[in-house]
């Protein structure tokens, strides 16, 4: 099922509105911010180039199952990610280098596309080139209706904090803006999804959560909370264009609604809180 927009949002099974919804958690990388887009691609590009061949590979199939793998630890921090491709690397016979070696490589690879749109911002560029399209009026939108708003990323806490200024995001979330960390306990976004609702004192039925992870979507509906998936198609940003691999995780992780972005963002608050 689908609502006529500009941009389509596919309706899952069991989906009902909410409109006793009070708070909203966003994760950031590819749900918000696109400074860091384009990394499925680095790090698809690194794990070919790193991985011992076999005579009978099928590249295509490979990277369709690289990516797959990839995109479901999405929501997670980077190294599980690494540790997973350390243990493909054993099982072709390989001798693997230890996970934080693929990770530090990967990340300098990033950073120099994440320095780049850096600079162009503070060169001038207009912040929203780099958020989702639509993102900021959804945003306003939410806060209109008195919602509390809550970014929680598996990126350390210093660069969302940092990158969300960058984007002139982090006065909508006065503070409460949760990123990865490197000490123990190791970091959970359902131990953060359990203290929002501790300290909120709220239900669960009174969360929703956008994100393009099948993490936090599984945690919100564990919780009784609504999941939007974002499930965008980051070689056309803006297209309207839903990236297929994308979409079945995070259906199979319980997605109530799954849109490309927020350009469907009226449509989107209309259907979520009942005021169509």
């Amino acid at each position: 099922m689908t609502v006529t927009t500009a941009v389509p949002i596919e309706i899952c099974p069991g989906f009902r509105p909410r409109p006793g919804i009070t708070h909203a958690v966003f994760d950031f990388d590819g749900t918000l911010s696109l400074i860091r887009h384009g990394w499925p691609d680095i790090m698809l590009a690194m794990f070919l180039e790193m991985l011992p061949p076999r005579t009978d590979d099928d590249p295509a199939a490979l990277r369709t199952e690289l990516m797959h793998e990839m995109l479901s630890f999405n929501g997670k921090q980077t190294i599980h990610q690494m540790v997973a491709f350390a243990e493909r690397v054993r099982a072709r016979g390989g001798e693997p280098r230890e996970p934080q070696c693929y990770l530090a490589e990967y990340t300098l690879r990033l950073e120099r596309d994440i320095a780049r749109r850096s600079r162009q911002i503070r060169a001038g560029t207009d912040p929203d080139n780099f958020v989702v399209p639509g993102g900021r009026t959804l945003i306003e939108r939410l806060l209109a209706r008195g919602v509390k708003l809550y970014i929680l990323s598996a990126t350390l806490e210093p660069f969302v904090r940092r990158e969300a200024a960058l984007l002139e995001l982090t006065r909508y979330f006065e503070g409460r803006i949760h990123g990865g960390h490197e000490e123990q306990p190791p970091f959970s976004k359902g131990a953060v999804f359990d203290r929002i609702l501790r300290e909120e004192r709220i239900p669960g039925a009174q969360l929703l959560s956008f994100g393009d992870g099948p993490v936090e979507l599984h945690h919100t509906k564990e919780l009784g909370g609504l999941a939007v998936a974002v499930a965008s198609d980051e070689t056309e940003i803006g297209s309207g264009k839903i990236h297929e691999q994308k979409r079945t995780q995070l259906i199979a992780a319980g997605a109530d609604l799954v849109i490309p972005d927020y350009q469907c963002h009226e449509e989107l608050v209309n259907l979520i809180f009942d005021a169509r």
